[in-house]
């Protein structure tokens, strides 16, 4: 890791030191995921979820070129407020810090920084997959290659819903990146804890997922691993619930591509639904730092 290019916080500097229990978090669900005041009230209190379990919060982003790890909360309150933060996957890296920018990064470049600096657990609401319409766009996320080749473990609530989940997983096979659903046999979608997906890997216990991880890098296997945590019973949304305003926002959404499509879609689906995809969303993202705590610990140990 390029010290000149990289900002620890204290706290992170400690934990990675001592070997203390880490998760790395996203920035882009700050500045492109939800609306202010939500994510910075969000980003906020899913760090303290982590750290009322004992474990140090590392959320990522860039600012004035530099790649900072653990964040304060005025670079925080940046990104939450300013209209103009770039979106920063693992392609815009060296655009980014080049040219002194302060961006938000995506799973695909929070994975790869998280690695560079030794951080093996990272929580998400939701990674990127492939997008409808394959056949015309082949719009396929960066998320699922870094996934094949960075071993990062993510913590998520399955794909975003406004994807094709079938070709999602069959990309994630086709990379060899195990999916293991935590304590459930299918992939959940997001805003509902169900698919019809099955899913070959089921692991009940977060001392079970962590012996995987630990399997893995015996092996040395270079790939990542997808740890699927379905949406809470109480917050999960049904099919007909939320589907009809997903597919109202595709149609809105015929002329956006590439990395702004999803920003898009997220806002929308969450002013169709008056707020309520934005609840089940805020809710998702406390279930998966609340399991990537409990799994820090026990790697910990």
């Amino acid at each position: 890791m390029n010290s000149s290019l990289f900002i620890l916080s204290e706290e992170v500097k400690h934990a990675l030191a001592t070997k203390a229990p880490i998760v790395a978090l996203e920035s882009t669900i700050i500045s492109h995921g939800m609306p202010y005041p939500d994510n910075i009230e969000t980003a906020l209190s899913v760090e303290n979820i982590l750290r009322e379990q004992g474990v140090v919060p590392a959320t990522i982003a860039l600012h004035q070129g530099k790649i900072h790890i653990g964040l304060n909360e005025a670079i925080m309150m940046h990104l939450a407020t300013k209209p103009d933060i770039f979106k920063a996957s693992r392609r815009d890296l060296a655009y980014a810090i080049s040219h002194q920018l302060s961006a938000s990064t995506t799973v695909a470049a929070t994975m790869f920084i998280a690695h560079a600096a030794g951080i093996q657990l990272f929580v998400t609401g939701g990674i990127g997959g492939v997008h409808p319409g394959l056949s015309e766009y082949f719009d396929i996320s960066a998320d699922l290659m870094e996934l094949g080749q960075t071993p990062v473990t993510v913590i998520c609530a399955g794909a975003k819903s406004i994807l094709d989940l079938p070709k999602t997983l069959e990309v994630l096979e086709t990379q060899g990146v195990p999916v293991i659903g935590y304590q459930t046999d299918v992939f959940p979608a997001f805003y509902n804890r169900e698919s019809a997906l099955k899913l070959t890997h089921r692991e009940d216990t977060p001392e079970a997922i962590a012996k995987f991880i630990q399997i893995q890098q015996a092996l040395n296997l270079k790939n990542g691993l997808l740890v699927a945590n379905p949406i809470p019973k109480d917050a999960s949304l049904a099919d007909e619930d939320i589907y009809p305003f997903i597919e109202q926002a595709q149609l809105e959404a015929t002329a956006i591509k590439g990395k702004d499509i999803t920003p898009f879609l997220l806002k929308r689906i969450n002013e169709l639904t008056e707020g309520k995809s934005l609840k089940a969303n805020v809710a998702l993202i406390k279930n998966n730092a609340l399991l990537g705590g409990k799994i820090a610990k026990c790697l910990f140990k």
